[in-house]
């Protein structure tokens, strides 16, 4: 079959696809755009790939080798099933899991990736059923796999969805092994006839449903985070609950039965699973109200004073309140992170006093809030930042487990939080019961979340936040907006204030550079495939601008991290982040001159 589009880079590749795709629904898309002319976004699809990262995959459902689909994903599964048997030499005994969420075509996908597996011999755990993607980190641990697989997008909107994999110690993989992975999947992009043929899913005995064995351990184990089984059962507090969509009604249904709590209120619109999520253009609950709008109304006419939300895969957890005067507080994540933060060092020194100290740990990204930092140097146990990202935290926790340490909690103020060590990577299944039994305890002692998270800024200092993003479609112009950062007035120069407030140190952990060191390296891993500039300045604020490794935005951090011994108001401190958010706009992002979109908070 020949092509005559103009292009013979497109031609070679209208071929390829042809001959390789076996998915009807797509080949026709395919057509259509061929018939139609539609020469450019036939190049947009068929003339690129999506790149395998740290992150896995995640882009919109599709024809082309650009977006996720039957032949991207068999390319996929072909490349890391090779490089899963040149990595791991047991593999063939120890297998895979593999587990999707109720997205559009997920179980498809899963079903695709199991059975490429299933022909090299190797085992594989595929759920029966939809999921919490916390469930695929957890049985990798449960079985000793040596990966696993989720098939979501997360948040993302419908048409989108993803590939996330885990490695052997239960955590999101992290270099090497993103770019080993990719360069497999290169070496075999051409699909072989056996890997279309899911048949051999219902028939190999080396496929097994591990659904009812995960579940019952799992829930089994999270109740080792629960600390006051009888006061729960009591509990005043209403909790509304909604799932937007996604896959966590069942499942935080069941945490709350683990930890001895009475059933929440849920917001019926959005408890069952959904692939058009109907009443949320964008299923996200970091969103905010906009996102809680049904669960604000919901728990309104039940008398709710607590909303709790996971997203559509049920691996992050939003939190609202209602306030005396009738409105309601969403708190952020770094807000959630330290109420959550507090309450699992209290239980820990509750249970083991005075036996805490240098080997305890809680982890935190880079970008969030340095409040677990504050709170560790006041109590006495250990804390550490990480690169943006589960990954890094699940990793690192694991790191801290073999020598020894214990791993309380981590979170990214992105609403993922990690409470213990079940599984290393943010969980909103376990983060519910465990936030749910914080508040019936904080009620029995007369106090609320907001008047708790009040008292924790009291005692360790003032960390107000103010975050938010930025939308751009054109890479060039990112791209462009940070290299005038690093050549700010000459080659290789950085700004040494932004307005007003001058700069005390930066951080670029895309080039490499630091020079809160004398040899201005960097000491956290440094990624050139997304940008990433951390700015320190003289009055205590720290700013973060990176980009998004799966939406087109650019992303700021800002803290304002008040000492406590000096009593500042806690309005001064959030009106000086706002005049510095004011000159980071105006000064370093420039957003009419760059036509940046600004998604306020």
């Amino acid at each position: 079959m020949e092509f005559d589009t103009g292009n013979v880079i497109l031609d070679s590749k209208l071929k390829e696809w042809i001959l390789w795709d076996k998915s009807e629904k797509s080949l026709s898309e395919i057509q259509q755009l061929l018939e139609g002319k539609e020469y450019e976004e036939l190049e947009k699809r068929l003339c690129k790939r999506m790149e395998f990262g740290t992150a896995g995959l995640r882009a919109r459902m599709g024809a082309g080798y650009s977006m996720m689909n039957d032949l991207t994903i068999v390319q996929t599964g072909q490349g890391l099933a090779s490089y899963c048997e040149k990595v791991f030499p047991d593999i063939h005994q120890k297998g895979i899991i593999i587990g999707y969420d109720a997205r559009y075509n997920s179980s498809k996908f899963a079903w695709l990736t199991a059975s490429i597996f299933l022909q090299k011999k190797i085992p594989v755990y595929l759920f029966s059923s939809i999921t919490p993607t916390p469930f695929v980190p957890y049985g990798v641990l449960h079985y000793g796999c040596k990966a696993g697989i989720m098939v979501t997008a997360s948040h993302n909107p419908k048409e989108d969805n993803g590939y996330k994999v885990y490695w052997d110690n239960g955590s999101q993989i992290i270099p090497p092994h993103d770019s080993g992975i990719s360069a497999e999947i290169l070496a075999n992009l051409e699909p072989l006839e056996s890997s279309w043929d899911t048949s051999i899913v219902e028939k190999s005995q080396l496929c097994k449903d591990p659904y009812t064995t995960i579940k019952i351990n799992y829930f089994t184990d999270v109740t080792k985070l629960c600390h006051h089984k009888g006061l729960n059962g009591m509990t005043k507090v209403k909790f509304t609950y909604t799932a937007m969509h996604g896959v966590g009604w069942h499942f935080c249904e069941d945490s709350f039965k683990a930890f001895g709590l009475p059933p929440f209120i849920p917001v019926t619109e959005q408890v069952e699973p959904d692939p058009e999520f109907p009443t949320v253009p964008f299923p996200n609950p970091e969103e905010g109200k906009s996102a809680l709008n049904l669960s604000i109304s919901t728990a309104d006419k039940h008398g709710s004073t607590v909303i709790l939300a996971n997203d559509p895969d049920a691996d992050r957890l939003a939190v609202a309140e209602k306030q005396p005067d009738g409105s309601w507080k969403v708190f952020t994540g770094n807000e959630i992170g330290a109420l959550l933060g507090w309450w699992m060092f209290r239980c820990f020194k509750e249970i083991n006093p005075g036996s805490f100290g240098p080997d305890v740990y809680m982890l935190s990204s880079t970008v969030s809030s340095a409040i677990l930092k504050s709170i560790a140097s006041k109590e006495g146990f250990s804390f550490e930042d990480t690169l943006t990202g589960f990954k890094w935290m699940g990793n690192r926790a694991d790191e801290l487990i073999k020598d020894g340490k214990t791993v309380l909690f981590a979170f990214e103020e992105a609403i993922g939080f990690m409470c213990g060590t079940n599984v290393l990577d943010k969980d909103g299944v376990s983060a519910c019961a465990v936030m749910a039994e914080m508040a019936t305890w904080l009620e029995d002692n007369g106090l609320t979340l907001t008047q708790k998270l009040n008292e924790i800024y009291t005692t360790y200092g003032h960390h107000k936040s103010n975050n938010s993003y930025f939308i751009c479609h054109h890479k060039p112009t990112i791209d462009s907006l940070f290299s005038r950062l690093r050549n700010f007035s000459g080659e290789n120069t950085y700004p040494t204030h932004m307005g007003k407030y001058a700069i005390k140190s930066i951080r670029d952990l895309t080039t490499g550079f630091d020079n809160n060191f004398s040899d201005n390296r960097a000491r956290l891993p440094v990624s050139k495939s997304s940008h990433m500039i951390t700015f320190q300045f003289e009055n205590g604020c720290v700013l973060t601008l990176r980009t998004s490794g799966t939406e087109p935005k650019i992303k700021f951090y800002t803290e304002f991290c008040a000492d406590p011994s000096k009593n500042l108001n806690p309005d001064d401190v959030v009106q000086e982040l706002e005049l510095m958010v004011k000159a980071l706009i105006d000064d370093f992002l420039q957003p009419e001159k760059n036509n940046l979109i600004w998604r306020k908070s």
